[in-house]
């Protein structure tokens, strides 16, 4: 296939279709960079040499309730990690100072746990409520399985995002979690939209899944029409349920993000958890096709740092978004 051809197709504006979807996860590794450079076409369309720098702060860590294989978080783990409960409004609010100082678009209120207790939520909000009215940069929360109710709170408080991943496939979901189903996340994505919160839904590639979960996944994203597209790559964490899973090579992941862009070539696509450790030296290729990428670090596990971050994508031609650049 001319990987060109895809490019124009889609922005010409048709969408591809799964056969073509399939055909960019089984290109060869010869064909690589003419399948990175179709999908730069179209991130260099909509997004430009931008790069948006996203942080995570991690406000409530361990003793989830949930047997998601792929956490260190989950229930049952043996994963040596910090384990702390919620945070206090100023220590929430200094983490967003500390992004805002390292040129971070968006910064993402994380708490673990099935969902998170309304006197937690209550406390996030006056934390989104001071972070509004002092620090110009963007919020996003992520509390586990929420209602329209609770949606509808957040974005009172002035929430911008809420990031709640399908993580995989329907079919292949009851394979990495069996305490709740793909069906509560997909009902939690629709009242988050419903509520008019932007909506950040990825999944994560290399647990055992197929091509054509991936493919069943980039489809349903583009179905929930997602604002922000994370894609993690497994990293197995010690003590996880997936600790023994082989971490995919580079070029399989570059596929895969690409595969990702094409099907869904307007929306934001993050390299997220798992790009240094399984890209390695390649991870500035990610660049070609993502328009943002996390920085310092992510939930239990450590990034390459935000001066080596900077330095990539300066290296690279890229530029650092300014929040004043966003919508």
């Amino acid at each position: 296939m001319k990987w060109h051809s895809l490019s124009k197709k889609v922005l010409g504006g048709k969408v591809i279709e799964r056969g073509e979807a399939r055909a960019l996860l089984e290109s060869s590794d010869d064909e690589l960079f003419e399948v990175l450079q179709a999908s730069f076409e179209v991130r260099r369309h909509y997004f430009g040499r931008d790069v948006r720098l996203h942080v995570i702060r991690n406000v409530k860590s361990g003793n989830c309730s949930e047997d998601c294989g792929f956490c260190s978080q989950a229930a049952k783990t043996n994963s040596r990690i910090p384990r702390y409960p919620v945070q206090t409004v100023e220590e929430i609010v200094e983490g967003a100072r500390e992004a805002h100082r390292m040129k971070a678009v968006r910064y993402c209120i994380v708490a673990s746990g099935r969902t998170t207790p309304a006197e937690e939520i209550k406390l996030i909000c006056e934390a989104v409520q001071q972070i509004k009215r002092e620090i110009p940069i963007m919020t996003c929360t992520s509390l586990g399985l929420i209602g329209l109710k609770e949606a509808e709170q957040l974005k009172k408080a002035g929430l911008d995002r809420y990031n709640h991943n399908l993580e995989t496939s329907e079919r292949f979901f009851p394979s990495i979690c069996t305490t709740h189903r793909y069906v509560d996340r997909l009902s939690t994505a629709k009242a988050l939209k419903k509520a008019g919160l932007e909506l950040c839904c990825g999944g994560i590639i290399g647990q055992g899944e197929s091509l054509e979960d991936r493919i069943d996944l980039a489809f349903a994203l583009r179905e929930l029409k997602a604002d922000s597209i994370p894609l993690n790559f497994l990293d197995p964490r010690a003590g996880s349920r997936f600790e023994t899973c082989k971490r995919i090579q580079p070029a399989e992941a570059l596929r895969s993000l690409a595969m990702f862009r094409l099907v869904n070539p307007d929306h934001e696509i993050r390299a997220a958890g798992g790009r240094e450790a399984c890209l390695g030296a390649m991870q500035v290729l990610a660049l070609f096709v993502a328009d943002s990428m996390f920085t310092i670090g992510y939930l239990t596990t450590e990034g390459q740092g935000y001066q080596t971050d900077i330095a990539m994508i300066q290296a690279a031609g890229f530029r650092v978004t300014d929040v004043t650049d966003v919508g």
